[in-house]
C-alpha cells in the first residue's frame, strides 16, 4: 500500500482513517463488499471530521488536504520560513507529494455498494448543514478548503508540490500557522499551547477615540513585527476602557503579518519558560498575554514574571513580547505601611522598590483612563451611527445618562452595553 511508503509525513494526526481509506481506494470491487464495515466506519469518521472542521465539498480531497495542511516536518516548517527549499528535504518531499497526488486522484465514488444508498457519493460532494468549525478560524478553513480544490487539479507532480509549498510559505502549517490564538494546558512538567478558535473580530476601528493610546500599542506592534526593537507593553486604567479590546485588535489587525498570541494566567507563570522553548524558532511573533493582571501582598507569581521578562540567565527569544492588562498601575497592591518612614522593616524603601520592579520591566506603560461626560455621549453618538439607531439624539443622550447612572458609570463598556440595550427593545418592537 502506498501509503505505507511516505517518509517525511509518516505521523499524521489522523493516521489510522488515512492508511483505512487508502487501503479501501486499492481493493478489487469484491474486497470492497467484504470490508463494507470498514467502509461504513470510514465514512462516518469523515463526516464527523467535517462537522468539527466546516468541510464540505469532496471530503476526501479535504481529508488530504488538511493531512498536509497540519503535518509539521522537516519540510513543511522550513517553507513557512524561507517558501521553497532545495537539497534532500526538496527531493524527500517531491517522493511524499507523488504518494498524495495519487491518492487525490482516487474516486471515491467508487466505494459504494449496491444497496448501500450511495454513501461515498454523497460524501464525494457533502452539504454541511452550517459553516462554523470548532477547530480552525473560517478564514484558514476557507484555504484549506481551496487547497482541496487547487491540487487534484495540479498538471503534474511539481506543480503539485509547488501549490502546497506555497501554502505553507503563506499561511504557515500546524496549529501555530493555522490559528490565530491559544492558551495554555497542563502543568510545568508538561504544558500545551491548546489553539483557541473563536476570537471576537474586533479591529481598532471599532474602539472609539483613545486615538493616541492605540497609536502606541500599533507602534510598538510593528516594530516587534518588523525585527525592529520592541517593548513589553502594560495597558493600564480604568476598567470597561478596551484594553482587552485593544489587544484583540492587535491580534486581528496583524495576524495577516505573522502575529500570534498565546493567553497565560498568573497560576501558570511557572510554565513561561517552557512555554517559551515550545515557541522560539517558529517563523511567527508570538505575543504572551496577561489579561487583568494584579497581584495581592501574599501572592509570590510576580517573581516568576519579572525573571520571565528579564533578569534570568537565558537569552529571551526575539520573537516573544509580553502584552498585559489591568487595573492597577504598578501590579502590585500597595499599602500606606509600605512607605512609612516608621516600620517594622529595616528597610522599608526596599519594599517599595520590589514592588515597582515589576512593572518597571514592561517599557511601554498605556493609560486607557475612563471618558468624561462628552466623551461618553459621543461613544453613544458613534455607536448608534453604526448600529443605525434612528433615535432623536437628546432622547439617545437622556436615556444613555439613565443608564450609565445605573450600570458602572462613564466607560466605553457601559456605552456599548447600551447600546445592546438599545438594540434589544428596537428587535422586541
Amino acid at each position: 500500500m502506498k501509503s505505507q511508503e511516505l517518509i517525511l509525513y509518516k505521523n499524521l494526526e489522523y493516521r489510522e482513517l488515512f492508511d483505512q481509506i487508502a487501503k479501501l481506494l486499492t481493493l478489487s470491487p469484491e474486497e470492497r463488499s467484504e470490508a463494507m464495515p470498514v467502509s461504513y466506519a470510514c465514512a462516518g469518521q469523515l463526516v464527523r471530521l467535517a462537522s468539527s472542521y466546516g468541510f464540505s465539498g469532496n471530503l476526501w480531497h479535504c481529508f488530504l488536504a488538511l493531512c498536509l495542511a497540519d503535518n509539521e516536518n522537516a519540510y513543511s516548517t522550513a517553507c513557512e520560513v524561507v517558501g521553497p527549499v532545495k537539497g534532500t528535504l526538496n527531493r524527500l518531499a517531491a517522493h511524499d507529494f507523488a504518494i498524495f497526488k495519487e491518492l487525490f486522484q482516487y474516486d471515491i465514488r467508487s466505494l459504494d455498494h449496491s444497496g448501500d444508498s450511495g454513501i461515498w457519493s454523497a460524501l464525494n460532494d457533502y452539504q454541511a448543514p452550517d459553516e462554523s468549525s470548532s477547530v480552525y478560524n473560517l478564514w484558514i478553513r476557507d484555504q484549506i478548503l481551496a487547497l482541496a480544490k487547487a491540487l487534484p487539479k495540479a498538471a503534474g507532480e511539481e506543480a503539485f508540490q509547488a501549490e502546497i509549498t506555497e501554502f505553507y510559505r503563506r499561511f504557515g502549517v500546524g496549529k501555530f500557522g493555522l490559528n490565530k490564538a491559544f492558551r495554555v494546558e497542563g502543568d510545568e512538567s508538561g504544558p500545551k499551547i491548546v489553539p483557541i478558535t473563536n476570537i471576537e473580530t474586533i479591529h481598532f476601528s471599532d474602539i472609539i477615540g483613545y486615538e493616541n493610546q492605540k497609536q502606541k500599542l500599533m507602534e510598538n506592534t510593528e516594530a516587534f513585527l518588523e525585527g525592529k526593537a520592541a517593548n513589553n507593553v502594560l495597558l493600564f486604567g480604568d476598567s470597561g476602557t478596551g484594553k482587552s479590546s485593544s489587544i484583540k485588535a492587535v491580534l486581528n489587525e496583524y495576524y495577516d503579518r505573522g502575529l500570534r498570541i498565546i493567553e497565560v494566567y498568573k497560576h501558570q507563570f511557572q510554565m513561561l519558560l517552557k512555554v517559551q522553548e515550545q515557541i522560539k524558532d517558529r517563523n511567527y511573533k508570538f505575543i504572551i498575554y496577561m489579561d487583568d493582571l494584579s497581584f495581592e501582598d501574599s501572592e509570590l507569581e510576580y517573581k516568576y514574571l519579572k525573571a520571565i521578562i528579564e533578569g534570568g540567565l537565558g537569552i529571551k527569544p526575539k520573537n516573544v513580547l509580553i502584552y498585559a492588562t489591568s487595573n492597577r498601575r504598578h501590579l502590585i497592591r500597595e499599602k500606606f505601611s509600605d512607605k512609612r518612614e516608621l516600620d517594622d522593616e529595616l528597610h522599608n524603601n526596599d519594599t517599595v522598590q520590589e514592588k515597582l520592579s515589576l512593572v518597571a520591566r514592561f517599557g511601554v506603560t498605556i493609560y486607557y483612563g475612563s471618558p468624561d461626560k462628552s466623551e461618553f455621549l459621543n461613544i453613544v453618538k458613534e455607536l448608534a451611527a453604526r448600529y443605525q439607531v434612528s433615535m432623536p439624539l437628546e432622547e439617545l443622550y437622556a436615556k444613555a445618562n439613565i443608564w450609565e447612572l445605573q450600570h458602572g458609570g462613564l466607560s466605553g463598556r457601559t456605552a456599548s452595553q447600551f447600546m445592546t440595550h438599545i438594540l434589544g427593545k428596537k428587535e422586541e418592537n
